[in-house]
């Protein structure tokens, strides 16, 4: 342990580089924001912001151009947040090192070492580099950055030969771990991106993120809106033309009836839309960081969840004891209070169990960490919130059950240490596999024990049975040996604990424990199998207590479950064909949870990835919608995810899902409503100047139309709840077209009825006498009021006006009525009158106007009842 000399060092160093992970080529802010652009939409909505200021039409130029730079700005801001993940995981590496450097022990930075170096860990120490252990004094490890599992691990040094940095081996160390217990030198095998850090890094620059179905969708829409945009372009030039009208002037007509036809305020409501869903969900405990990502969540088919803290509650307890060949079991979860310790379904008193009592005594008494009642957090930490019903904890999570389970017991470590004051205590070493205290009992002291089955039975010639203490036969051994494997068989973690008194070691019992699931999380997998998703957990456990968890969670279906080290051996093809049989897998590190997303996403899945760790996010950042715990997730997993949820809540996650439904189904309410409209409009201009009529329709007028329909009526439409029956159907398919389900039929169908209805007003007043001003107000008046009662046909697209709730969304009904005074306002108003060309009307006027109004969502429904009856 003479460590490497300074000039090994540095040529070291610079054959094999630094010890820092791998910087990601950045791209340049200018041209992410330039990126932004591309868009086919978009790219109208600019052709159409530069048509419109060379024909003069300044305020539609700018209303357009900040439409399209709100979305820019949103898409950089997500593409900038992204390139910081891997900034975030540079951070955590250990800044400087202790290290042996030609005989001396000195700091160094940590981007200084190198393969050979000797470093010295102490409790609290970051490691700096994937490391092979040549002393261990009970050295334990917080890997849960690399494994995602919290419980702390203990390690040994090995052979010095061995430098293999595989996770989970007991005698290496890895970068970016914390030190929690004891000391240790080690030899540094790997540094910078070939560690176990370095290697999720380089995973985290090859995954390259795709298109999200909404923008795939969106992309087709602006498809079908260019075609859209030509055909009526080139419809009215040809009429035009056909009809001996000056060609420039019906090339500019038609240009302007085209952008008419462009539904510019549709990028803005999907944003709006999505950001109020997002605004939900914040209060839902679900933060959101790509905005888009809210609508990928609804078609999420497939959600790869972690096991501990997202499933299970991330508290280990105690819920089964076996002392003197009787079994007890322990009620409650976690550090609720709630609880008790019961005896074939019956509550038992402890006291009146002496091998019962005295096991609940060692758990408190043998171990470092503390739990405090509710007022006791407040006193500690005034600005502390506190649950009246838990109490609060600091410590190993094992030692924290032991103390709840003994609470409930009526066991208090507080009081048992005014009256056993501790003398000495050997911390738990992983060689040993226990640990001890001695106390002070009457007159004398006392030792109590406590570590693994097979650490302590050896130490016990005696036993507690009855109150009494017998002899320790071989045939109990036997029966406690059986008790160990019957509870591990169910994904126990089992303690066994003795005490030592006058050199007589006595053998006290049992005691298993495990980390539950959530009730929430249970319901949530009920709610996952009706709508037809397939939840998966994906763990770095063990596989039989990752399958008995799963089974508890009603997540167990097919196999038990695949291990890493299977799934290492099957191909591709072999993975792809036994997919479906597995829903639990266990024992698998990054780059096995980064495979599984991308195997599901190969079958055409929409992929929902949870995690909390570091370890997590490469498959994070793969999957279609990436998910982070906030509570426990770190800054690398939350920075790479989509939606962050602070409660650590699966149950959070599937209510995302809901809204993600939700939010899909109003963005095709609002399409179909927008495109409708237009559609109207652009046939009212098209079919009037086909038919020779006057112009049926002034600018001023048109501008009013879309003032009044196409903004608060549309951005209302957002904010339906989601449908009853949302979580009932399974989700969409990738491939399918944002029209499915006959919208695009719906849309044009009734878009013709608008503009067939709107010339039929304007064409009825004429006839009768009226003036071409009454005929334009007429016209005016039944274009405005057929959409805005269209706005409530898109409610829903199974129910017809007759069956629609009108009462689950306030604020369609407010902005209908506000639309309502404005077109009243435009008609009744002389200021107004002036600036719209409107006159007020006569009643037999008002009665056509209504009359046609009225025939358009008539014919509709009837038109649905025969579809829907066919």
């Amino acid at each position: 342990m003479n460590g490497l000399t300074t000039k090994a060092a540095r040529e070291r160093l610079k054959q094999d580089g630094e010890n820092e992970l791998a910087a990601a080529a950045k791209l340049h802010p200018l041209r992410m924001f330039l990126g932004q652009f591309r868009d086919v939409m978009v790219l109208i909505l600019l052709a159409a912001t530069g048509v419109s200021a060379f024909l003069g039409e300044i305020s539609d130029a700018v209303t357009i151009i900040l439409i399209v730079l709100l979305n820019a700005i949103l898409g950089f801001l997500q593409e900038y947040r992204t390139e910081q993940t891997l900034e975030s995981l540079r951070s955590l590496t250990a800044p400087t090192a202790t290290v042996c450097r030609d005989g001396k022990w000195q700091t160094i930075p940590a981007r200084e070492l190198v393969c050979g170096d000797c470093i010295r860990l102490e409790a609290g120490d970051n490691v700096p580099a994937d490391s092979a252990l040549v002393r261990a004094d009970g050295l334990s490890v917080n890997e849960s950055i690399l494994t995602g599992e919290s419980e702390a691990v203990s390690k040994q040094s090995g052979d010095p030969a061995d430098t293999r940095n595989d996770l989970h081996k007991k005698n290496v160390v890895y970068a970016g771990t914390a030190v929690l217990h004891g000391s240790a030198e080690a030899v540094v095998i790997a540094t910078g991106t070939r560690t176990q850090m370095g290697q999720i890094s380089a995973m985290l620059q090859e995954v390259k993120q795709d298109l999200t179905p909404l923008q795939k969708r969106l992309a087709g829409l602006g498809k079908v809106v260019a075609l859209l945009c030509l055909g009526v372009c080139g419809a009215v030039f040809l009429a035009g033309v056909l009809r001996g009208e000056p060609v420039f002037d019906m090339l500019m007509t038609g240009i302007t009836i085209a952008i008419a036809a462009i539904p510019e305020g549709l990028p803005a409501t999907v944003t709006i839309a999505l950001a109020l869903a997002v605004s939900r969900m914040m209060k839902r405990n679900a933060l959101v960081n790509r905005l888009h990502s809210v609508e990928t969540l609804g078609c999420a088919s497939v959600i790869c969840s972690d096991k501990t803290g997202t499933i299970t509650e991330n508290r280990m307890t105690v819920t089964a004891v076996r002392v003197g060949g009787e079994s007890f079991s322990v009620t409650g979860t976690g550090l609720q209070k709630a609880g008790a310790i019961q005896q074939d379904g019956r509550n038992v008193n402890p006291l009146s169990k002496p091998a019962l009592k005295e096991l609940l005594i060692c758990g408190a008494l043998c171990c470092t960490a503390e739990i405090h009642s509710p007022q006791e957090s407040a006193r500690r930490d005034r600005s502390a919130r506190t649950d009246k019903g838990s109490w609060s904890a600091t410590g190993d999570p094992t030692e924290v059950a032991l103390l709840v389970a003994a609470e409930k017991g009526g066991v208090s470590r507080q009081e048992l240490l005014r009256s056993h004051p501790v003398l000495r205590s050997e911390p738990f070493d992983s060689e040993t596999r226990r640990m001890s205290v001695t106390v002070t009992q009457g007159a004398g002291t006392c030792t109590y024990w406590k570590g693994a089955a097979d650490a302590i039975l050896p130490l016990c010639g005696f036993q507690m049975r009855d109150g009494k203490t017998v002899p320790f036969s071989e045939s109990d051994r036997a029966a406690v040996r059986r008790s160990v494997t019957e509870l591990s068989d169910q994904a126990l973690r089992v303690l066994a604990f003795a005490r030592q008194e006058d050199g007589a070691c006595v053998f006290l019992g049992l005691a298993g424990m495990l980390d539950p699931p959530r009730e929430s999380a249970r319901t949530a997998i009920r709610t996952c199998a009706r709508a037809n998703i397939r939840t998966v957990m994906i763990t770095g456990d063990h596989k039989n207590t990752a399958a008995a968890i799963a089974k508890q969670a009603g997540l167990l279906r097919g196999k038990k479950a695949m291990t890493g080290d299977e799934l290492d051996a099957l191909s591709d093809a072999q993975l792809d064909a036994c997919l479906d049989q597995y829903t639990v897998f266990a024992r698998v590190n990054p780059a096995h949870k980064l495979r599984l997303v991308r195997a599901y996403r190969r079958r055409g899945e929409i992929v929902a990835m949870t995690g909390d760790g570091v370890n997590d996010a490469p498959a994070i950042k793969e999957a279609d919608v990436g998910v982070a715990m906030g509570k426990s997730g770190t800054d690398v997993a939350r920075q790479a995810a989509d939606v962050v949820l602070t409660d650590d809540n699966l149950a959070t996650l599937v209510d995302a899902v809901e809204q993600g439904r939700c939010v899909y189904a109003n963005i095709r309410k609002f399409v179909r409503y927008l495109l409708s409209c237009n559609i109207g409009e652009v046939l009212t201009m098209f079919l009037g100047i086909l038919m020779g009529m006057p112009v049926v329709l002034l600018p001023t007028q048109l501008l009013l139309v879309n003032l009044v329909t196409d903004g608060l009526p549309a951005i209302a439409l957002g904010l339906e709840p989601p449908e009853p029956e949302a979580m009932q159907k399974p989700p969409r398919k990738p491939d399918e077209s944002f029209f499915s389900d006959g919208l695009m039929g719906r849309i044009f169908f009734r878009g013709i009825l608008i503009g067939i209805c709107t010339l039929g007003a304007f064409s009825t007043v004429i006839r009768t006498g009226g003036t071409l001003e009454a005929a334009r107000t007429a016209a005016l008046c039944t274009l405005i009021l057929s959409q805005l009662v269209h706005v409530f046909e898109c409610k829903s697209e199974r129910r017809t006006l007759f069956s629609m709730p009108y009462g689950n969304n306030l604020w369609l009904i407010g902005a209908v009525a506000v639309s309502l005074a404005v077109l009243a306002a435009a008609v009744v108003f002389p200021m107004l009158r002036v600036i719209f060309s409107t006159v007020m009307l006569t009643r037999p006027q008002l009665y056509i106007a209504l009359g046609f109004s009225l025939a358009v969502p008539l014919c509709s429904s009837v038109a649905g009842l025969f579809r829907r009856k066919k």
